[in-house]
Parts: C-alpha cells; sequence; structure tokens
C-alpha cells in the first residue's frame, strides 16, 4: 500500500458482493475499494474502517470524504 504520513485515498465502490481492495488507481492516487453495504445510514462508512481496521491490525479514522464515494482515511 502507499500510504504517506499515515493517510491515504480510497474510492469506494458500495453494494459489491464482498470487502476487497480491487486496485490502485494511479490516475487518482487512489484505491478501489468494493463494500459489500449500502450507502446509506453510515453503513458504508463504517464497514470500511472495521475492514481496513481489520486489515492493517491499527485503528483508522474517515478524515474527508464522509458523504463521498472518495475518502481520506488516517491511520492511529
Amino acid at each position: 500500500m502507499e500510504i504517506k504520513e499515515n493517510v491515504f485515498k480510497i474510492i469506494v465502490k458500495p453494494n459489491s458482493v464482498k470487502n476487497e481492495i480491487v486496485r490502485f488507481d494511479k490516475e487518482k492516487g487512489a484505491y478501489r475499494v468494493n463494500i459489500k453495504e449500502k450507502p446509506e445510514n453510515n453503513k458504508a462508512n463504517i464497514e470500511v474502517i472495521k475492514f481496513f481496521s481489520k486489515l492493517l491490525k491499527k485503528r483508522v479514522k474517515i478524515i474527508k470524504g464522509l458523504k463521498s464515494k472518495e475518502k481520506v482515511l488516517k491511520i492511529q
């Protein structure tokens, strides 16, 4: 993963079959991520936090893009 200063960008595709990192989009400088939750009632955001926290074994917080598909995450 390409992480600078514990911050990285993702582009979320909600309502997918499973949670997974698809690829790194060089053009946007972000990881494309599929998330199985729906983008309603903050469910997809919660799933993103759970997924990356488990993957990185550290706490993760969304610092930008709560209502957008493009998000910036910070590792705490």
